[in-house]
Parts: C-alpha cells; structure tokens; sequence
C-alpha cells in the first residue's frame, strides 16, 4: 500500500442526507470500465464528479451542507454531506469505482485526537483572519514575506489554538485540512495531508519536507501531518467498514488531494508552462503554470507545486462587481453585441468596485479610475472591459517580470467567460489565445486527481511485478 498503511475501526453510521440535485449522468460507459470520483467541498456545498479513464464525466451531483449557514464549518455537516454524496453515485458506479480524490478550501483546518478521531475544536475556517498578535508570533519563526505570515494561513490558526490551549492534556491531537479530515473518514489515516493543503502550514514543497524553523518549535511540530504527499498520490485503501456499505471494490484507494481552487484549475485542461486560467467572477484571479516558483508576498504571489512545474497567480480586485454596478444583466448582453471589439476605445479605464488593489499594483488607497463616461453606454461598457483585459495583461506581464514563464495561452472559466465579446477583447489586448473552459467544475479536477493516482498505482504494481522474487520496490 502506497504511504501509509490503512487503518481500521471508524464510525460509519449513515446520517439523513440534505437535500441535493438529482444525479445527473453525462456520459455512458461499459459497466466493467474503472470509474474515477472527485469530491469538492467549497465554501457553501459540495460535489462529487464521476469519470472514466478517457475523462468523461459520468455523473456530476451537489449538495449544500444544510439549511443554517454555520453548517458550512461544522465537520460532521461535511461528513453527512460526504456520505449523502457518496450514496448518491448509482451502485453501478461505485462498483467499479477504483479511486477517490478530495478537494477542500485552502486554510480551513481543524484539530483531532489522532487516536480517535474525536474533534477538538470548531474548524477555523480559509477567510478567519488570526488577530495580530498571533501573526506577530509566526513572524519571529517564519522568514520576512513567508507565506505563513497572513493572516489566515493555517499556521497562523495552529499558534491561535496553542495560545488558546486548545489540545491540553490531550495525548495525540493532530492538526488536518478539511481534505485531510474527510479523507481520513475514508481510510481511517488521521495524519496526512498534501503539498498544495500544507503550504500555508510551512510545508517547503521544493525541498518536500516542512520548513526546518517550524521543525524546531516543539510545541507545533508534534501536530503536523506525518505525510504530505503529492496531489494525487495514493495513501490507502478505504477503510473495510467503508467499503462495504457503499459497495466500493475492497482495493479501491483514496489519493492524496489539493486546494478547491486548485482543483478548478486542474479541471479547466491546462497542462503546459505558459498556459493560464483566468476566473472571471466578482473579482478577477489569475493562475498559470510555470517552470520557475515565483513568491511575492507583496503582492499576494505564490506557488503551488504541481509535479515538477509550478502554479503561480495572483488576484485583481476589479471583475464582475464592477460591471453589476453599473449594468443589469440584460445589459450586459444587448450592449455587448453592438460593440466592436476589435478595435479600442480611446478610455483609459481602471475599473474597481471601491478603493483598494493588490494585484498587479499593491496600493490600498488605489481609487477606481472609470471618467470621462461616454454618452453612449455600449461605449462606456466596453471601456471597462478593455480597461479590465488591460489589468488581466499587466498581471500576467508582472508574472513575467517577477520571473515566471512567458504567457502563452488563456483558459477562462466563471460568469465572465460566457460574454463572447468580452473574450475577444481580452484576446486583442492580452495577444494569447482566449478559451473558454469546457469544465469548470472543481469535483471534476479531483477526479482528474484520482485517475492519476490510479495510474500511478497501475505503474508501480507493473514494476513490482517485474523484479525478482528476492527484491523490493520502494
């Protein structure tokens, strides 16, 4: 077994689900076909995507966590949902299914008794920022401008519960992601996690280890992750109790899994260094693949690792939110059509809800630029989408500057990618290609996870098979 070795005894009693939509199939497949499930949790419900192995989706079902908002970061609605999700793939599917990969917001963590897997304390969640004092802490382990210096980094949450002393007298508490912890409800290992989760933990995913400042504090460093495997690595194999109720093959593995925006961003199809995904919502962020890991707390930029090339980005406050100021949806979509959007206006716009950037230019008193206003509101429409493309042009230039891989091509996934016009402008003024994303979904990243790690087994089994009998693969 791949990492680590699975572990027996969890409670598996089947709650009420919360409602959900009807599974939808998208796809047929031969019943004797390897099935792939990716589950996302987000930020206000879940989903679980099933392919097979050429990547077609075979079936796509979500829930919410329940009917009161703080389920969202209540762990046993996330398990419920995860079991009501479970019992929502048809047994036809979970009887091929052969891997599962999970997907959870980033710095959403939460302490448990590694030897029960009792919760000890209310998940902290990816948006909870720590007070100030406690980043003061980090900040005199961790190096200037480290990752783990913002506020809501994970580390950050692990010195708010020691101040707090929330594992007293506890023998084994262990710190987990939400990813980690849903996992670990599948294969029973309560302590492992992976490269994209742990890096606001301190976790150095160059180097593959933790950083060696964190090692050395001895309160921290005995509730990290034991492992922290590459996204989609296989850990174990699900729990027996686990894959009898839901009928799953007893060799099914669950795999390591990643950040929910990660996962989008592995769902959109970009493979090669220099391609890109831009996600056009109420705000505008940028992720591209890179040979060189750029990091720029100044401006927000980090990277994630993925194989052996890097994930870099960063996010604009200007998108959707300036445009639903001043335009309704039908709006947007009657002017849309009676600009040209192969030629420029001759406004210099720089669109932003309010004051305040901090990407590609890091200034909180930053006021949105968007005068003279034209007469003509298709006019003033596409000022703000060119002055928006421009923004997306000077990210992915400063990108550059800072040391990372020449553009090359642009996904586009969220409501802005469905404005046909604007893609064309973007496409003008960025001097890439512009596409739109064909999955947009980050359960369907997951699954893609999944099918990976599935993979990888399938290889190491073909090379242990090949060696003497008296030898031993690592």
């Amino acid at each position: 077994m791949d990492h680590c070795a699975r572990s027996a005894g969890m409670r598996t009693a089947l709650v009420r689900p919360h409602a959900s939509t009807r599974p939808c199939a998208r796809a047929k497949s031969s019943s004797g076909d390897p099935a792939f499930l990716g589950l996302d949790f987000g930020t206000s419900g879940a989903r679980v995507c099933a392919i097979d192995d050429e990547k077609q989706v075979l079936l796509d079902v979500k829930r919410t966590y329940g009917a009161k908002v703080e389920d969202a970061k209540d762990p046993y609605a996330w398990k419920e949902t995860m079991l009501g999700l479970l019992g929502d793939v048809p047994r036809e599917i979970r009887e091929r299914t052969v891997s599962i990969a999970i997907d959870g917001t980033s710095a959403t963590a939460l302490l448990v008794d590694e030897a029960t897997g009792e919760v000890l304390t209310t998940p902290k969640m990816y948006n909870e920022a720590q007070e100030a004092d406690v980043v003061e802490r980090v900040s005199r382990m961790a190096p200037p401008l480290h990752t783990t210096l913002a506020a809501t980094s994970t580390l950050c949450k692990l010195m708010a519960w020691r101040e707090e002393g929330a594992w007293d007298g506890v023998r084994n508490p262990r710190l987990l992601h939400q990813a980690d912890w849903l996992a670990s409800m599948l294969h029973g290992v309560r302590s492992c996690s992976d490269w994209n989760n742990a890096l606001k933990l301190g976790f150095e995913p160059a180097e593959e280890k933790y950083a060696d400042w964190l090692l050395k504090d001895k309160e921290l460093s005995p509730l990290l992750p034991n492992i922290v495997a590459p996204p989609g690595a296989p850990v174990a194999e699900l729990s027996q109790s686990m894959a009898q109720r839901f009928m799953f093959p007893p060799t099914c593995i669950v795999c390591a899994g990643t950040t929910d925006s990660i996962a989008a961003f592995l769902a959109a199809g970009v493979s090669k260094p220099g391609e890109a995904v831009t996600s056009l919502g109420s705000t505008m962020a940028m992720k591209m693949i890179s040979v060189h890991r750029v990091n720029n707390a100044a401006y927000g930029v980090y990277s994630h690792r993925l194989g052996d090339v890097w994930l870099v980005g960063g996010a604009s406050n200007t998108g959707g939110a300036v445009l639903r100021a001043h335009f309704t949806d039908d709006e947007l979509t009657k002017l849309s059509k009676e600009m040209d959007p192969s030629t420029s206006s001759t406004l210099d716009y720089y669109p932003l809800p309010s004051v305040g950037e901090r990407f590609p230019i890091c200034d909180p008193e930053m006021a949105p630029r968007m005068d003279p206003v034209p007469d003509s509101r298709a006019e003033y429409l596409k000022g703000i989408l060119e002055g928006i493309a421009r923004i997306e042009q000077r990210s992915y230039a400063l990108l550059l500057e800072l040391g990372a891989s020449p553009l090359q091509r642009v996904v586009t996934c969220g409501g802005g990618a469905q404005n046909d016009t604007w893609n064309s402008i973007r496409e003008r003024v960025l001097g890439v290609p512009v596409h739109k994303s064909d999955n947009v979904e980050a359960a369907y990243g997951s699954a893609l996870l999944a099918l990976q790690g599935w993979r990888r087994r399938k290889v190491g089994e073909r090379m242990a098979a090949s060696l003497p009998n008296n030898s031993k693969a690592f």
